[in-house]
């Protein structure tokens, strides 16, 4: 009896982890969803930032206005019911590869840079987020350094 529940678990365990990465565009609405908690860290969600997140979500994932529009919403979705950044860094650091996660880091940056400040907010929560992407600091510092390089400050 207790190994057939066991059984049941697992097996319930393994289907939910597969539908989970099933779902196609689960890396994208993770990847926004950092974007977007990175934009509104400061309490002020500019158009800059928007569209900065808009060209990102277009150029990184070759996604279409509406397509993006859509990644959005859903992004603006899972925020408002997670409970944490935990849960959209899981999924990135699953998909993922380090290289792949150095390029996000440093489009974190791009928008916390993209109206022209730097608040304390967005650098705290990029530090969160790049802890949880199991960089070190001196990895977020360098992606910050780039960053700032290629946008002359």
């Amino acid at each position: 009896m207790l190994n057939y529940l066991k059984d049941l678990f697992i097996t319930n365990i393994e289907s939910v982890k597969k539908d989970d990465n099933a779902n196609p565009h689960k890396l994208k609405i993770a990847a926004c969803a950092l974007m977007l908690e990175i934009a509104s860290a400061d309490d002020d969600f500019s158009e800059e930032e928007k569209d900065r997140i808009t060209q990102l979500m277009k150029d990184k994932f070759e996604l279409s206005d509406l397509e993006v529009t859509n990644i959005i919403s859903r992004s603006e979705e899972e925020i408002n019911t997670s409970v944490s950044t935990y849960e959209f860094t899981d999924v990135l650091n699953k998909n993922l590869n380090s290289a792949e996660k150095y390029l996000l880091l440093k489009n974190l940056w791009h928008i916390a840079y993209a109206d022209g400040n730097l608040d304390s907010y967005e650098d705290y929560f990029i530090k969160k987020i790049s802890n949880n992407l199991h960089f070190h600091n001196k990895d977020r510092i360098a992606a910050k350094m780039e960053v700032k390089k290629e946008l002359g400050l």
